[in-house]
């Protein structure tokens, strides 16, 4: 029998899993806060149903603000600002609705506004709000700038439906805005990203993850999470991936890393999910068995991430995790035989 050369580029897998094995018997990746969930329904001013799902940023003032999506008693949501000094508690929240939908001027938001996803802008030197505008003809994605999260300057929708899970990136990649995007099409419920020269018009688009099939934790449908993290190895990518079983779907997190200069180019991918749904509040709600981070904040020392989301569509939480840990993790759990 011909033996057959392996490129040196493929894993050593004997090591590798001898790594894998050490590496899971580690501190996981994410630590749920001790005070989760952090904001509920009973911590608003006025009545709603439920608060997730929520942006986040760090303020110039060192605050921690989290835009987040509030469904009311109608089952429809709007976006609601809180701000916190350590962005744990002591959350100072508006009276009133941030920003709601305005069906009148943008009669794509007529059944409400949903997910932000925030990202600061230096050239603009404003916050690029992408959130999922909600109608008739399904979920689409707008776009909205804001300097102080008072008041907002809106473009509208920016691509059709059926589409949603969207975030800027912040800074133009060879002169054009740069926007990830999850359109549900023929070919599936894929990531992709999408260029402009003026964050109105939209073209150059490719698929940059595509959801993998059969058994897979992420088969068949996968979506951003938080916005993508800038390190020196490249863009540095929260995904969700859901499972569906006989009792209903899971929502998990899985990890990816993408060329700084070519975003669509997929450098590694965790074959395995790196956080899921296995606390109480994360287990039963509203809708059951699901984690959804839509933001994050890096703290002072440019390590520690500060992971923001929705546990089971019905309260907000907190984890913390490492931006090196992340990227050391990837390095021994991705393999030839991760889909990318």
């Amino acid at each position: 029998m011909t033996s057959i050369a392996l490129p040196a580029s493929w894993p050593d897998y004997t090591v590798t899993k001898q790594k894998k094995s050490e590496a899971d018997a580690e501190t996981p990746l994410f630590t749920r806060h001790p005070r989760n969930p952090i904001l509920g329904r009973k911590d608003w001013p006025y009545p709603i149903n439920s608060v997730f799902n929520a942006g986040a940023v760090k303020l110039a003032d060192g605050d921690t603000l989290l835009l987040c999506r509030i469904e009311d008693r109608r089952g429809l949501s709007h976006l609601c600002a809180a701000r916190s000094t350590n962005g744990v508690d002591g959350w100072r929240i508006d009276d009133e609705p941030t920003l709601m939908a305005s069906p009148r001027d943008f009669p794509e938001e007529i059944w409400g506004i949903e997910d932000p996803r925030i990202t600061y802008v230096p050239e603009l030197q404003q916050y690029a709000i992408a959130y999922t505008s909600f109608a008739r003809g399904g979920p689409g994605v707008s776009l909205a700038l804001t300097k102080d999260f008072r008041s907002f300057e809106r473009y509208g929708v920016i691509m059709p439906p059926e589409d949603k899970d969207a975030a800027l990136l912040p800074g133009k990649i060879d002169g054009r805005w740069a926007l990830i995007h999850r359109p549900v099409t023929t070919l599936g419920a894929h990531m992709w990203i999408s260029y402009s020269p003026d964050l109105r018009h939209w073209g150059s688009h490719k698929v940059m993850l595509e959801a993998r099939r059969g058994g897979w934790w992420d088969a068949n449908k996968i979506g951003l999470c938080s916005p993508p993290i800038e390190t020196a190895r490249g863009w540095l990518v929260l995904y969700h991936g859901v499972r569906h079983t006989a009792s209903g779907s899971i929502y998990r997190l899985g990890l990816a890393l993408f060329d700084l200069d070519k975003p669509d180019l997929c450098l590694q991918r965790g074959d395995s999910w790196i956080f899921g749904p296995e606390a109480p509040y994360e287990r039963g709600g509203d809708v059951s068995d699901v984690v959804f981070p839509c933001g994050q904040t890096i703290a002072e020392d440019g390590d520690t991430i500060n992971l923001y989301y929705g546990a089971a569509d019905s309260c907000m939480a907190l984890a913390t995790g490492s931006i090196r840990a992340l990227l050391g993790w990837l390095d021994l759990h991705c393999s030839s035989t991760s889909a990318r």
